[in-house]
């Protein structure tokens, strides 16, 4: 059977990834595309126990940098095997970690899924060398650049949408149908 009348129909709900030059830049456009499928901090099934390495678009960034939050607040942040250990907590839609209690870093949670990890540094844009911490599960990490990872996340989200596009369109269809055929 062929499906190309609804590919076709699908391909005009489907949006293009956004490009940009740098990370930050396609993060800004990608994320308000997919927010709606984000997941909370409170929820930390999703990244607790997660092994994400950190993705940049850095030309000058060799390091495998894995990052741990564990349960309890244990955090971990392993630079090419060189191990550091700290703390971690969140506050409402914001996660604080670093080496030493009320010594880190906070962010706010841009994206979160059981892949992904967009975090927003808080501070002046303007101030930071980068505005998010891209945390990608290790194992998709270690097979993709920055480009493919973001694309993948796009991805992931966009086929939500269009499974509910296109269920939507196949009932509309069988109620056309029903109401023809009576």
């Amino acid at each position: 059977m062929n499906f190309k009348f609804i590919d076709d129909i699908a391909k005009l709900f489907n949006q293009d990834m956004p490009e940009a030059e740098t990370l930050d830049a396609l993060l800004d456009k990608v994320i308000p595309l997919i927010k709606h499928d984000s997941e909370d901090l409170k929820e930390e099934h999703f990244y607790v126990g997660t092994h994400f390495m950190e993705v940049r678009d850095d030309d000058d960034f060799h390091e495998i940098v894995l990052r741990i939050f564990n349960p309890e607040g244990e955090y971990l942040i392993s630079t090419d095997g060189e191990l550091v250990c700290g703390s971690w907590r969140h506050l409402k839609n914001k996660i604080i970690f670093g080496e030493k209690d009320c010594d880190g870093e906070i962010f706010e949670s841009a994206f979160i899924d059981k892949e992904f990890m967009a975090l927003k540094k808080v501070g002046n844009p303007k101030a930071l060398d980068r505005k998010y911490l891209f945390l990608v599960k290790e194992s998709i990490a270690k097979k993709m650049e920055w480009r493919e990872a973001v694309e993948r996340m796009f991805n992931n989200h966009q086929g939500y949408s269009n499974l509910f596009i296109l269920l939507s369109i196949f009932v509309l269809l069988i109620i056309i149908m029903m109401f023809m055929l009576s």
